[in-house]
């Protein structure tokens, strides 16, 4: 397989150190609110990838961390800590809030049909680690102590800057939004490993330390919490774009600072999910949660297939207009696949069957061109193989496009026929609903819902469609 290696700026053969077995780490979320389908977009892509090397063979070990403690507003160790003011924001504790949004990420992941981890550890579970980490490195000296917090010492590095070609003065205090002067740190790249003195009066969550009373910095969370699961060679990193710095050239940083040789081969990162405003965030424009989707008509899975349709090194730009393609073109899918379920079943064509799977892995091998991988799946339908050939070919890239389409056809099929006895009155009134709902008159279409339920039917919007029930 070859992949895009952030680290070297080029497609390379995917090597495992061990043959056979891959180790990977994923950078999980900070806890203090919904994950936005911009965020979401990036677990959708390192599912694909890590289900792809399990459908090569390969036994994955995947590793993602919670961040409940020590990550501030900026990424440069300023600003708020996202955990208070998530608190603040709910009255909630701090613990109150990142369990709820942790079980909220979870929820969302299996809607998206996004396989859990093997590992999943919060950063509150390995403070003892942490604080073991930043003691060998004061001791190896890339570590220093001032103004009450302990820093990383980017000076004693030979090479910091490893994904991007950063220049000095592309640091300097001012350019670099959200970045605030640090007095107490030696050079303006260095970083906190241990708050001891925090700016915060009331943080909830603090711990004793050789240093003082404190709590970690986020970049050192991943780094332990990477090396006491996967030891201190890995394989395969993956995150945002928006973590390649400096998030991840920190853990690089004291990561290697700290075992004394290289740390991981190959960096993956997802590029962003942008508006026609801009980057998408929590805090621009409207938030957008799968929830929100789901409210808007539009199944999890449908905006799981939306992703796929682009390459994951692109900016995917979203707007309703495309969900509302993507659910059109989704669904006319699944159309053409349903009359297979019903045809009788036939010996498999092995020679059709490992054209077309040679067509799927090769899109795949090529730096996960998921893209292709779904025009893959129309090549099968397209094709003079039986039913039972294109189910079976259907079914094993579900294994890693995760878009249930068998499933999804057969539940189509049967929502049709449960369909037969409603009144056409009440269909009628349910297409209406659908037109105005397209259309985002949405005031119109709980009018129509009202109506339909004045007949005695209730109409919900379900990851297959609209289903129609009978009070």
């Amino acid at each position: 397989m070859q992949l895009y290696n952030s680290s070297t700026r080029k497609k390379e053969e995917f090597i495992p150190r061990e043959a056979g077995k891959v180790s990977m780490y994923t950078c999980g979320p900070t806890v203090y609110h919904f994950a936005h389908i911009g965020n979401l977009r990036s677990y959708i892509m390192e599912d694909i990838l890590e289900k792809y090397l399990r459908f090569t063979g390969l036994d994955v070990k995947r590793v993602m961390n919670i961040t409940d403690v020590g990550h501030l507003t900026s990424d440069g160790d300023t600003g708020d800590d996202k955990m208070l003011k998530g608190a603040k924001r709910e009255k909630k504790t701090v613990m109150e809030i990142a369990k709820f949004y942790t079980d909220a990420f979870f929820a969302d992941c299996a809607k998206l049909n996004i396989k859990t981890p093997d590992v999943v550890e919060p950063a509150t579970g390995c403070i003892d680690e942490f604080i073991r980490v930043i003691s060998s490195l004061i001791e190896k000296g890339y570590a220093y102590e001032a103004g009450g917090n302990i820093y990383f010492d980017t000076g004693k590095l030979d090479k910091y800057y490893v994904f991007n070609d950063f220049k000095e003065e592309d640091l300097a205090v001012g350019v670099r939004e959200g970045v605030e002067e640090d007095s107490n740190k030696r050079n303006k790249a260095d970083f906190v490993l241990w708050f001891t003195k925090s700016k915060f009066d009331d943080q909830e969550l603090k711990w004793e330390s050789p240093w003082g009373i404190g709590y970690p910095g986020w970049h050192i969370e991943c780094s332990c919490i990477s090396m006491k699961h996967l030891g201190e060679y890995l394989d395969l990193h993956c995150g945002g774009i928006d973590n390649a710095f400096p998030h991840h050239t920190n853990e690089i940083a004291q990561s290697e600072a700290y075992i004394g040789h290289e740390w991981c081969n190959y960096w993956f990162h997802v590029h962003h999910l942008n508006t026609n405003s801009g980057k998408m965030s929590k805090s621009s424009g409207e938030f957008l949660t799968v929830s929100l989707l789901e409210e808007k008509g539009f199944s999890p899975l449908v905006y799981r297939f939306f992703c796929l349709q682009s390459h994951y090194r692109k900016n995917l730009v979203f707007s309703w207009e495309n969900m509302d393609n993507a659910k059109l073109t989704f669904n006319k899918l699944i159309a053409k696949i349903a009359p297979l379920t019903t045809e009788a079943a036939g010996d498999i064509d092995k020679a059709e069957y490992d054209r077309l799977m040679g067509g799927f892995t090769a899109a795949l091998d090529n730096d996960l061109n998921t893209a292709l991988a779904v025009t893959s799946v129309y090549d099968v339908l397209k094709s003079a193989a039986n039913a039972s050939t294109k189910l079976a070919l259907l079914n094993e890239f579900d294994k890693v496009l995760g878009l249930d389409m068998v499933e999804t056809a057969k539940r189509s099929l049967e929502a049709a026929d449960d369909t037969s006895d409603i009144p056409s009155e009440v269909m009628e009134l349910v297409e209406q609903r659908k037109a105005a709902r397209k259309e985002k008159n949405f005031a119109l279409a709980d009018e129509l819902r009202d109506k339909i339920a004045a007949l005695g039917y209730e109409v919900k919007e379900t990851r297959q469609g609209t289903e129609i029930i009978k009070k």
